[in-house]
């Protein structure tokens, strides 16, 4: 099969280095470091590959988001460095925001609400200046006070330049070149490898326990690399799978494997 580029799923070329930057959670402090520590190493012919979980639990999502479009405006100053060069994954909370702005067609819209504010988006509400009580009185009122409420949630997003547009180039996978000796998939928490990978559907963010028990290689790539363990589990790398998410956000570091064009790892940063 011949790969191509798409809307859903980036094709990276031949990289020198592929820098994988796992969740983040709204770890502001982490973030920056860990910019400063890639910026000081990359070189033309890498690229970056963020895999989601900009925002969430942290109190810090728009300047975090801000922070990233800051990076990127720094990396693509450098000479010989491209806007291609650099590839953001949807997460988890990106998936959750998407389907937040369609929370009126839910057919249960409260439950949904609730389990959406237990699991990451209150604070990035919050953080927007968005009531996550006005979006439960919402849920009373019916279809019209829902609209009425996403509407000021895509508001309050708008006034940060460059938030919507971010969000709403967010890929689902990326891959390196296949015919290359060790081509490498670059996920957000999972994977179902008796799929084929257009056939992931929601794997991609919800598969993360059988992640764990990938044993063989899932061809063509030789290794597949995600930056989110729901069981936060720690950094696990491996020949085949690679886990880089060593717990942002939850009381751990946030980290950066620098991946060889043969899959190694040949770098490790940390913030």
């Amino acid at each position: 099969m011949v790969w191509k580029d798409s809307d859903s799923i980036s094709v990276m070329g031949r990289p020198s280095t592929v820098w994988s930057v796992p969740a983040i959670h709204s770890d502001l402090d982490q973030l920056i470091r860990l910019h400063d520590a890639i910026f000081q190493h990359i070189r033309p012919g890498d690229r970056i590959v963020y895999h989601g979980n900009y925002t969430g639990y942290g109190e810090n999502a728009v300047v975090c988001i801000d922070e990233i479009l800051a990076f990127r405006r720094m990396v693509l100053a450098l000479p010989g460095m491209l806007p291609s060069d650099i590839v953001y994954l949807r997460g988890q909370q990106e998936l959750i925001w998407e389907k937040l702005l369609q929370i009126q067609f839910a057919p249960d819209p409260t439950n949904v609400l609730l389990w959406m504010l237990g699991n990451g988006l209150t604070n990035t509400l919050y953080d927007y200046g968005v009531s996550p009580h006005d979006g439960i009185e919402a849920c009373k009122t019916g279809i019209m006070g829902l609209t009425k409420w996403t509407n000021s949630i895509r508001k309050a997003q708008r006034r940060h330049a460059g938030h919507e547009t971010f969000m709403n180039q967010l890929k689902r996978a990326a891959f390196t070149d296949a015919t290359i000796a060790s081509p490498l998939l670059f996920v957000h928490a999972g994977l179902n490898i008796e799929r084929a990978l257009h056939e992931q559907g929601d794997d991609f963010w919800w598969a993360g326990e059988a992640f764990d028990r990938i044993q063989t290689a899932y061809a063509p790539f030789a290794k597949v690399v995600r930056g989110f363990d729901p069981a936060h589990g720690g950094m696990h790398l491996n020949c085949i799978s690679a886990t880089v998410d060593d717990g942002c956000g939850f009381g751990g570091r946030l980290i950066s494997v620098g991946f060889d064009a043969d899959g190694a790892a040949g770098h490790i940063l940390e913030a």
